[in-house]
């Protein structure tokens, strides 16, 4: 096990640089980069943006009457002024001390930007984790008992319209109807603006009143999945022939159930714990943070890719793979901690 971990960690190092060695190459032809974004900011009157993003030795369209001089200062000041090899080696050099570097815009660094719109990922991704899993698996195991039922067809119905409903769609539907007809909740942020002068219970109640919305948006798509899975699991442990054995015993159904079905049938479940409540923070939450103006980690990326603000971009990148390749490490030990006959030689 130790050997397997250490593998799988020293095989995280040229993954994460691959990534970003990808990403890099791929910046160097979009077009628009933050010199003429600064420009472009700078100089109402700008025309357009051309040229090539990063390259420092690109002739900006958008830069056309400033000052040569001036120019070089503003490359200088993004780092352009240096060849893209050596951009590349100085940015994984940060990246393997964990320094994420600064934004071009934001005068703060990516690690405190990160830090400042993980609450709002947070409360959008735990409640979507919680809900999901708290409500989709009991009702996969009642569907499994009571499989070919009007129970069973009638759930089924409802799992899967909602799950081709997208999140989005849905989003704007909810504010459409909820918020904007009837007016029974926010259009927007995870508080109001007097949050600070209310009581802590009022502050409870305010913050549940703005979350329902994106909540219930996030939560269809991930809750229809779990709960089919759950089923189907079920029924694939209820078939075999130790539950025969153990009902011909005397066992109650409850008891064949619960103790020996629901730990083998949960095997697949529990190993995806890891993946689901880490994916439910980072994944899946830009079009709902924007729909209902959430500033949070998904807006981030949004709002940086759109301003080529490439420490940011290339930091939460960073930032988001590392994640992904822990948590999949955590998701395969767990296979070995739910059911121990799995082996890694």
């Amino acid at each position: 096990m130790t050997v397997y971990i250490l593998r799988r960690l020293l095989l995280m190092i040229p993954t994460l640089i691959g990534v970003v060695v990808l990403t890099f190459v791929v910046i160097q032809f979009v077009p628009g980069g933050p010199v003429e974004q600064y420009i472009m900011e700078s100089r109402a009157g700008a025309v357009g943006m051309g040229g090539e993003a990063g390259g420092g030795t690109s002739a900006y369209r958008g830069s056309q009457g400033v000052d040569p001089k001036r120019l070089e200062e503003i490359k200088a000041l993004y780092g352009f002024d240096k060849p893209p090899l050596e951009r590349l080696a100085q940015m994984l050099g940060r990246f393997a001390r964990f320094d994420l570097g600064n934004s071009f815009f934001q005068n703060k660094s990516v690690w405190d930007l990160i830090v400042e719109k993980l609450p709002v990922s947070i409360s959008l991704g735990l409640w979507t984790f919680l809900i999901s899993y708290g409500v989709a698996v009991p009702l996969g195991v009642a569907k499994a008992v009571r499989a070919g039922t009007r129970f069973d067809l009638v759930t089924t119905l409802f799992v899967l319209v909602g799950y081709a409903i997208p999140g989005f769609v849905l989003g704007v539907a909810l504010l459409v109807v909820f918020g904007g007809q009837l007016q029974w909740f926010p259009l927007r942020g995870l508080t109001s603006a007097n949050w600070d002068e209310l009581s802590w219970g009022a502050r409870i109640v305010d913050y549940l009143w703005h979350i329902t919305l994106p909540v219930t948006a996030m939560v269809l798509g991930s809750f229809a999945v779990t709960a089919m899975l759950t089923k189907n699991a079920f029924l694939e442990e209820i078939r075999k022939q130790y539950v025969m054995t153990a009902r011909a015993k005397g066992l109650g159904e409850r008891q064949v159930l619960w103790k020996h079905v629901m730990r083998n049938a949960l095997i697949p479940i529990v190993t995806g714990f890891p993946a689901a409540f880490i994916g439910a923070f980072f994944t899946g939450a830009l079009l709902i943070e924007t729909l209902f103006s959430l500033d949070g980690l998904g807006l981030l990326s949004y709002e940086s890719v759109i301003r080529r603000d490439y420490p940011v971009v290339m930091g939460t990148l960073f930032f988001f793979t590392l994640i992904a390749l822990v948590t999949k490490l955590i998701s395969d030990l767990c296979y070995v901690w739910v059911d121990p006959r799995v082996k890694f030689d």
